[in-house]
């Protein structure tokens, strides 16, 4: 399921170009347009799913995807062995800006707490 209003899910159906760097049955992971480190990929769910707040159990298959997803780029990006953050903002306090549930993997930089 998707919405037609939504750009993470016109960029998983290929009708927003974007520098996508793994697809599966239910990943997309693309590179961020205004990266914070030098590596910055978003990981979005095919289906769309506001934030993390509306997760239940019946997307446990596609969380472990997106982990698993996350650390395969890691190695593919040569950042595996020097530490990278998997993160992900739940409402516009914690600074999520696009409402279709989304992970950032950062790294090849030292990274701080909190995040900046």
């Amino acid at each position: 399921m998707s919405d037609p209003n939504c750009i993470f899910c016109k960029i998983a159906a290929h009708e927003i170009p974007s520098d996508i760097v793994h697809e599966s049955d239910t990943v997309v992971a693309f590179r961020d347009t205004d990266p914070k480190a030098p590596t910055h990929v978003l990981l979005i769910p095919r289906e769309h799913i506001a934030s993390l707040a509306e997760v239940d159990s019946s997307h446990a298959d596609m969380l472990a995807d997106i982990a698993r997803a996350a650390s395969d780029l890691a190695h593919a990006e040569g950042i595996d062995e020097s530490g990278w953050r998997l993160v992900t903002n739940v409402g516009p306090g914690a600074g999520q800006s696009v409402f279709h549930l989304h992970f950032h993997l950062l790294g090849g930089r030292p990274m701080t707490w909190p995040p900046g």
